[in-house]
């Protein structure tokens, strides 16, 4: 693997906690700003430097949102940089943990999962030397504070990474602004603190975010989000007319289901690697004057087909009924979508500047709500308002889907490739 050199913050994550650097006396470091800035590798590559000099025979743990996704960002990219290193890893893949031994010292690390409320349960009980937290922003607070309270070897340290998230986050409040009395080391990463990123790579991961999530993930920035969810989408060329029916290559349909509410069907078209909503059934219950049942609503989703198949119909995970009602006749598969709001829209944003799918100019009710769509400017965190958003879920469900089956692929490639092809600077 080819590396370039470190720089000044990547080499200071690295080194803090060596004897000599002039910050060997924190308890704590924490390194977040924008992403594709390196913190991540760097950061746990430090941690298991510092862990192999400190300690013998000890546990650590390294913990992420899911143990997948703490597998793809941290353990495949460090695993060949160690053994590079002269390091040994032994890892035990169905037990989450991984062996580490250098010179004579060896250590077990961990890896938990800190999705939920609940992951707290994963680490009572054990004892550990230090904890490495990957995107600690997306965890939740009684996760973290559990993880840190098993941290009672003498000496252990603790490492954070994360991108910015709301300002009123409480990881902001309570460990970077209360830093000091934290005894903690704070590094704040740019893009330009990566030099593995060429100015063209610059530019390009720069146009991939606007608003509030350019200036977290771009600029690094803890900023509240305000204003239109998709403000982009105010240009009317990004809404396009419908492909020729020929050039199309395969169908999804994606639905956000409603009784009083809307309900919103998006049928979909693929044309050259594209995804287009062709097409959609929008059916408001206030507006018609009357509400429609599950078996109706299953009529409008054939006729939005027309004898078209589809790779799936996804669907809002808690319409349970119409669910029910779509397995029930057999013409078609069935995916619960996946209903992380925040998650989605980020991934939705992205998609629709990258013009990997698209919105056709035929779906008025979309176009509509792009317009109406917004954040809610007085909460403590971020959400949107629960209005005109029917047509915003169907959307974001579909993208979801497409980004699940592309992490799922890209698993299957690292995996393949013997991490030839993973990013190791995040």
């Amino acid at each position: 693997m080819e590396y370039k050199p470190f720089s000044e913050k990547q080499l200071m994550s690295l080194f803090w906690w060596a004897e000599g650097s002039g910050y060997e006396s924190h308890d704590a470091v924490i390194c977040d700003g924008a992403v594709r800035s390196g913190k991540t590798f760097t950061l746990s590559l430090s941690f298991v430097m510092w862990a192999m000099m400190h300690f013998s025979g000890m546990s650590l743990g390294f913990c992420g949102k899911t143990i997948g996704a703490l597998r793809r960002n941290v353990i495949v990219p460090l695993i060949p940089c160690l053994k590079e290193l002269g390091f040994e890893v032994s890892e035990n893949i169905s037990a989450n943990r991984m062996m580490i031994r250098f010179m004579n010292h060896e250590n077990l690390f961990y890896l938990f999962s800190g999705k939920d409320e609940g992951s707290a349960a994963l680490v009572q009980g054990i004892t550990l030397s230090g904890v490495f937290f990957d995107e600690v922003a997306l965890m939740p607070r009684s996760f973290v504070e559990q993880a840190l309270a098993r941290c009672s070897v003498q000496g252990s340290r603790f490492f954070f990474n994360c991108n910015p998230e709301h300002p009123s986050h409480w990881f902001y409040r309570e460990w970077i602004k209360n830093r000091r009395n934290k005894n903690a080391l704070y590094i704040h990463f740019s893009m330009k603190d990566n030099p593995s990123l060429s100015p063209s790579m610059l530019r390009r991961y720069a146009s991939m975010y606007s608003g509030a999530f350019y200036r977290r993930f771009v600029e690094g920035e803890w900023a509240c989000v305000s204003g239109a969810v998709y403000p982009f989408m105010d240009d009317s060329s990004m809404f396009v007319p419908v492909p020729c029916e020929e050039d199309i290559e395969g169908y999804c349909v994606s639905c956000d289901y409603g009784t009083v509410n809307p309900s919103s069907f998006g049928l979909w078209g693929k044309k050259d690697g594209v995804w287009y909503r062709i097409a959609e059934y929008y059916y408001d219950a206030r507006r018609e004057g009357r509400s429609r049942t599950d078996e109706e609503h299953y009529k409008g989703l054939c006729e939005l087909l027309s004898g078209r198949e589809p790779e799936t119909v996804i669907v809002d995970p808690s319409a349970a009924s119409f669910i029910e009602v779509i397995e029930r006749h057999g013409e078609y598969r069935v995916t619960r979508a996946d209903n992380n709001v925040l998650d989605g829209i980020r991934k939705t944003a992205q998609a629709l500047l990258n013009r990997e799918v698209v919105i056709c100019n035929s779906c008025d009710d979309a176009i509509r709500e792009f317009s109406l769509y917004r954040w809610d400017e007085n909460s403590s965190r971020d959400s949107v308002i629960k209005r005109d958003d029917h047509a915003m879920d169907d959307i974001r469900y579909f993208v979801s889907y497409l980004n699940t089956a592309d992490d799922s692929l890209g698993c299957i490639l690292v995996d393949r490739n013997q991490y030839r092809d993973s990013e190791y600077l995040r």
